[in-house]
């Protein structure tokens, strides 16, 4: 099936099996991805078929080729997929206002695009007297920062394990 069955269908699927207000109620609707998979069927397909004979002629098996071939060759795809997934999930606060209705169980996403939207900073507990000092823009400004801050601080961090990869298959 190359796409999901929606928002409603998605949403009685969560309901019936009671993972409201539960944090597998933003993972499991969620956990494959169709596009991903799509993906990296693709990338499969563009590894040469001769690979995979030379290791069955050298004896190795399945899981042998899967984990010594295969997957080495895969690290620079999953490592973007994983990417993908990571600012997705990171990214969608739709989610936490459907399946969740305690607000203090948002996801940040959420939490914080019904702060900027509102403009009802009551759940915040921040001191009304420090609000008064601070514009409108600089608040919201500061939670648009802050819910980019961990996904900034993430793409370093694949950068550097997929260079040491890459310096590691070339000696």
């Amino acid at each position: 099936m190359l796409f999901n069955g929606g928002l409603i269908p998605t949403y009685l699927v969560v309901t019936k099996l009671e993972l409201t207000n539960t944090l597998w109620a933003l993972i499991l609707p969620s956990a494959v991805n169709v596009y991903n998979t799509i993906l990296m069927k693709q990338f499969f397909r563009a590894i040469p078929k001769e690979l995979e004979e030379a290791a069955y002629i050298d004896g190795a098996g399945y899981m042998r080729s899967l984990t010594k071939i295969y997957l080495p060759l895969s690290l620079p795809s999953l490592a973007t997929l994983s990417l993908f997934a990571m600012v997705w999930h990171w990214n969608s606060w739709f989610d936490g206002l459907i399946y969740m209705t305690d607000y203090r169980q948002y996801p940040l996403a959420t939490f914080l695009q019904t702060i900027i939207q509102s403009g009802d900073m009551r759940n915040t507990n921040i001191d009304p007297s420090q609000l008064q000092i601070l514009s409108e823009r600089t608040v919201r400004s500061s939670q648009i920062l802050i819910g980019a801050l961990p996904i900034l601080l993430v793409y370093p961090f694949f950068a550097a394990v997929f260079r040491a990869r890459v310096d590691d298959g070339r000696r």
